[in-house]
Formats: C-alpha cells, structure tokens, sequence
C-alpha cells in the first residue's frame, strides 16, 4: 500500500475554563506500517461526548488523562483498510477507539467488528452503543424504576438522556424530560413521547417543572448538575434515586462557583428522603454488555427507541464542534464524519 498521510488532532495544552482553539493542535503525519496482528484503519465516524472535557485535565478521575501533544482520545466506527491479521480483511467496518484522528494502526485483536446490514454503523457510537448502554445500565441499575413512577432526565436531547427517558417508557414509567430551548423540548415530546418536556432556560423552570410532575420524582437521571439540580431536588420523594452520570454545567469551572454553600441542603434532603445517590461509570456494568445490546437492539428494530445524529463533516471542525456540545448546541448524538 502507498504511503497514507493522517491528519489528527492532538492536545496542546490543558485547558483553563472553556476549551480553546489554542488548546488543540491539528498535525499530519505518515500512516505507521502495520505490524503481524495489526491492521490500518479509516475512521469513518469520530464520537464527540461530554466526558472528554474531564480526560484533558491532569487531575485523578477514573479514566487517564489525555496526554499532551498525543492524540485526542476518543471511540470511532472505521474501515480496515489494510490487515495482518486472519480476523478481519480489508472492507471490514469496525468499532474501535482511533482517536480524533482520520487513520489509525491497531491490533485486530480489539476491535469489534460491525454488521452494516443490522444497524446503520453510526449507532455503534450512540443509541446502540457507549451512550445506549450508558443510559440503560445506569437507568435500570440504580434508578430501578417501577410502574407508573416518574422518571425525569436532564440534558433530555442528548444521545444518553434521549434513551434514558425511552427505556422509562418502555418500563410504564412517566417520562419528564429538561432540556434546553424550546426545539428541544419538541423533539423530546414530539418525537421521542416523552410525556413532557421542560425548558430549563425558561424564567419559569422551577415551577414548570414542578407542574410537569404533579406527584413528585421518584428517579431523577442526572447528566447537568447545577441550577437543574437545584430545581429537581425540592420534588424528590422518599427514597428517589439519583443516577449521577454527568454533570456537564461544571465541566468548564476554573474554581468553585461563587456563592452559598448549597451541599448542607442537598445532605439535608439526602437523609430525611432516604434518597440513593450514585455515581456510576458504563463499564462498572461491563458484564451486562449482552443484556443491552439483547433489549436495545429489539427496542430499536420495534421502533420503540429512536434516535437523532448531529453530524459534523471533517476532522478541521471536531474542536469547534467539540466546543460547541459543551453548551448545549447539539441536538442527539455528536459525530464528526470524515
């Protein structure tokens, strides 16, 4: 094979506050030759999501930080386009971890191959995927909701909180939804049946929701923190649950917020409401890796579960695109096609 130019973006430094262009660093260099058991890859779909804003800081967390100067870390869906290995021939469609980058070199021995004619490949990024099983394993591992409970999820348009607020459905539960705008709103109760939707950038989003849940939250998933947390808490009750999977208002934060000491009142209701709060990570549920793609797949054949795509073209706009899903510009799963 001639020689392949990759054109990647690394981290340049780590950022302070609001992810900079300077921050980022788009390079082009040679395509490694593959070693025996490697194969080369052609990213074909690069997944942008919220966590990636905690991997460019040094601080401990529960995934390694991203390096500086190396490539962005990231899940792809790529073409093999050369292989060493027996396991997959050039053609192949793979779930892989590539990077933000548009060629890779990895061992064949990790990649997942994909089968185009079940699901568009996409889905292998978002509803039937990381962020699927994100919602799934957490929703119903914590959350546990029951029959006719009230489920509310934040950040609602998103490629977690679209499916959290489904798989309540499909469990008989009421489904509110907290997004922002009012096209988000639509999509979230026009499109996906959630039972209601509320805006959280309306003047009125304390009681708007408190209407929207007329006999208070019994599960609230958590993707914001914030002022929507601040709004949810006051509606728990006893004995709610908290699946706490994100809380994508604080990821930008230079230092604490200014002002009172909101955690006594938040420690208050955690005690007298008998709530369960819990953080959790998707591969804390790995084992159940079969169960989800089981239901979720069936879900998503049935047309119970539906999903959107906000699809960026090319590598020179995943920063600004990246950016971008930080404040809620989005609208479904983020992908950057190359």
């Amino acid at each position: 094979m001639s020689a392949l130019k990759n054109r990647r973006i690394v981290l340049a430094a780590r950022p302070k506050g609001e992810p900079k262009d300077a921050d980022f660093r788009l390079e082009e260099l040679d395509v490694p030759v593959p070693e025996d058991g490697q194969v080369v890859l052609r990213t074909l779909y690069l997944s942008l999501d919220p966590y990636m804003r905690g991997r460019m800081n040094a601080a401990r967390s529960y995934a390694k930080p991203a390096e500086l100067n190396e490539v962005m870390p990231g899940a792809t869906v790529s073409e093999v386009v050369e292989s060493r290995t027996p396991r997959l021939s050039a053609g192949d469609i793979v779930l892989s971890y590539a990077g933000w980058q548009e060629y890779a070199v990895a061992p064949g021995a990790a990649l997942m191959k994909l089968d185009p004619t079940a699901a568009p490949v996409s889905t292998a990024l978002g509803v039937l995927g990381m962020p699927g099983m994100t919602a799934y394993t957490g929703l119903l591992n914590i959350g546990q909701p029951k029959e006719g409970e009230t489920v509310v999820v934040a950040a609602a348009a998103g490629a977690v909180g679209s499916a959290v607020g489904q798989i309540a459905k499909i469990k008989g539960c009421r489904a509110v939804g907290i997004a922002g705008g009012e096209a988000k709103c639509s999509y979230v109760r026009d499109e996906l049946g959630f039972d209601a939707a509320v805006d959280h950038r309306s003047p009125h989003f304390a009681a708007e929701l408190k209407a929207a849940c007329p006999a208070g939250i019994d599960v609230y998933f958590e993707n914001v923190g914030g002022a929507v947390l601040k709004a949810v808490a006051p509606l728990l009750n006893d004995f709610a649950r908290i699946p706490v999977c994100g809380l994508i208002s604080q990821y930008n934060l230079a230092s604490l917020p200014e002002g009172p000491d909101w955690s006594p009142a938040l420690m208050t209701l955690t005690l007298t409401r008998r709530l369960t709060l819990r953080g959790f990570i998707v591969t804390d549920y790995a084992s159940q890796s079969g169960d989800f793609h089981r239901d979720m797949s069936a879900w998503f054949r049935q047309g119970r579960v539906k999903h959107r795509e906000h699809i960026v073209e090319g590598i020179e706009n995943a920063v600004a695109a990246f950016q971008g899903l930080l404040k809620g510009e989005n609208q479904g799963k983020l992908l950057v096609r190359f």
